[in-house]
């Protein structure tokens, strides 16, 4: 079992002074060893706070070279990296920080810091007084040694309770992933990425930052998606990793075609269902499939369809080596015949050691044999490909991230006039899946969908706010008074627009 400091000193280049690591828009280059050098300089502001191995480093800045070197900088401590969404409203860092516990938290200058940890901060360009910290500190810095079992990252996670748990991911978790995914999506000496996901979830930080240490090649680091700024810069690069939405936003533009593409050899799409619509356009505008993964923040990734043969829209191809995947009756436990939709359940090297000071959950969360249930269903086909149906948790992927129905619902339920609310996904062209909410007012009131909508936005990430509100008089229920929201799934899937 590898730790990632030892899978990123394999892949890494001979000459690293000269071997770029981050290219930004404008040109301007990070090589190896420079970011070996910011890296060094940053652990050593992190151990002049008291910071050690197993304690968490949170940050909630925006995406930039120091995420990186900060990223690196817990790793070379031993301590544990802790990526906050930057949409998260001070109620919501709030309560991660108080669950957390962690050491020191690095957030936006003209963000509040909170009780109990050591501030810092870091703008958008990376300026601030971590900078300005670091920048007196050495270049070189002596590893803390670590082993395979410690944990290198904590993700917090939702699920159908509302509140946020921390998902603990090890060294052995991350490493073998990324040695699993460098292998299963060919990784050449010559390959570029074009990066342009967030860095504060699985995707953007393990999957895209981790294969690239580990082939020890470039990437192209753009702060956020834009269509332009992607197109300008494709002929660049070799690899693209996305969200379903930047692939119907970039076919929504002529100019992405095949000659934008010429020197491209994969596109990797996850995070969110891809519709079949779009994987049978980009394959007729540009000459490229692209290729359909699986995974989760608990598990990182777990399928991918295949790189050298057929790859399947609606399915998610096969799974990882030296990862099981099984399809389970969810009743029984027993597995399903080929073709039958049960539970998905998953063990292997990259599932989590379990969540943060949550023993009972973590228990609830295994079989008694070592498999996670990841709260999917779907089944397996004739040829082995794995083709996800639906969540048994209400769970919304909306433009790759995830958004908890009860989070929101939450929210909704303690405005004035709302007597209660139920939250769905429902299919979007651009989204992947909308954010819808179903409000029922107290007798004699009219609610303002636009208000309810503006109240949330005060409350929420911008990506958890409904983007449609429907009123009605009452919400389907079964026998057990339990909400049918397959009901209102059905009811509202064509709706007319609401503000």
């Amino acid at each position: 079992m590898q730790t990632l400091p030892e899978l990123f000193r394999t892949g890494r280049p001979r000459d690293a002074s000269a071997a770029p690591l981050l290219v930004a828009p404008s040109g301007a280059v990070i090589t190896y060893a420079e970011m070996d050098a910011r890296s060094a300089q940053l652990a050593h502001v992190l151990r002049s706070t008291g910071v050690g191995r197993g304690d968490r480093v949170a940050l909630q800045i925006e995406k930039s070279a120091l995420s990186v070197a900060l990223y690196l900088a817990c790793l070379r401590t031993g301590a544990v990296f802790l990526p906050m969404n930057t949409a998260y409203t001070d109620d919501e860092v709030a309560y991660l920080v108080a669950d957390a516990e962690p050491a020191v938290l690095v957030r936006a200058p003209e963000r509040a810091g909170l009780p109990g940890v050591i501030p810092f901060t870091a703008d958008a360009q990376g300026a601030g007084d971590l900078a300005d910290a670091a920048a007196g500190q050495p270049a070189g810095f002596d590893d803390v040694e670590v082993s395979p079992n410690d944990l290198a990252a904590l993700l917090y996670t939702s699920g159908t309770t509302g509140r946020p748990k921390g998902a603990m991911l090890t060294q052995a978790n991350l490493a073998s992933n990324a040695a699993a995914l460098h292998g299963a999506w060919g990784f050449r000496p010559d390959d570029v990425l074009l990066h342009a996901l967030p860095v504060f979830h699985a995707h953007g930080l393990f999957v895209a930052i981790n294969c690239v240490l580990a082939n020890g090649t470039s990437m192209i680091f753009l702060p956020r998606f834009d269509v332009d700024v992607v197109l300008r810069h494709l002929p660049e690069t070799t690899v693209f990793m996305g969200v379903p939405t930047f692939y119907s936003r970039l076919l929504a533009d002529p100019r992405f075609d095949g000659a934008a593409c010429r020197r491209m050899r994969l596109f990797v799409s996850g995070s969110a269902p891809l519709l079949a619509s779009t994987h049978a356009e980009m394959r007729r505008r540009t000459g490229h499939a692209i290729l359909e993964r699986y995974g989760m923040t608990e598990t990182t990734m777990i399928a991918s369809n295949p790189l050298d043969d057929e790859r399947r829209a609606g399915t998610v191809g096969f799974p990882l080596p030296d990862v099981e995947v099984r399809v389970v009756d969810p009743e029984s436990g027993r597995e399903q015949p080929q073709g039958e939709i049960g539970a998905v359940q998953v063990r292997g090297p990259n599932v989590f050691s379990g969540y943060w000071e949550r023993p009972e959950l973590t228990a609830t969360e295994f079989t008694d044999d070592g498999f996670f249930r990841t709260g999917d269903l779907g089944r397996f086909d004739a040829n082995g490909y794995l083709c996800l149906v639906g969540r048994s948790k209400d769970l919304v992927i909306s433009g790759g991230l995830n958004v908890y129905p009860p989070e929101v619902e939450d929210v909704l339920d303690g405005l004035a006039g709302v007597v209660e609310t139920a939250v769905i996904g429902l299919p979007d062209a651009d989204l992947g899946e909308a954010v819808v909410a179903v409000v029922v007012a107290e007798p004699g009131v009219e609610l303002d969908a636009a208000a309810l909508r503006a109240a949330a936005r005060g409350r929420l990430a911008g990506f958890k706010v409904p983007k449609l509100v429907h009123i009605v008089d009452a919400l389907p229920r079964n026998a057990m008074g339990k909400v049918e929201k397959a009901k209102l799934r059905e009811q509202f899937a064509d709706p007319p627009a609401v503000a």
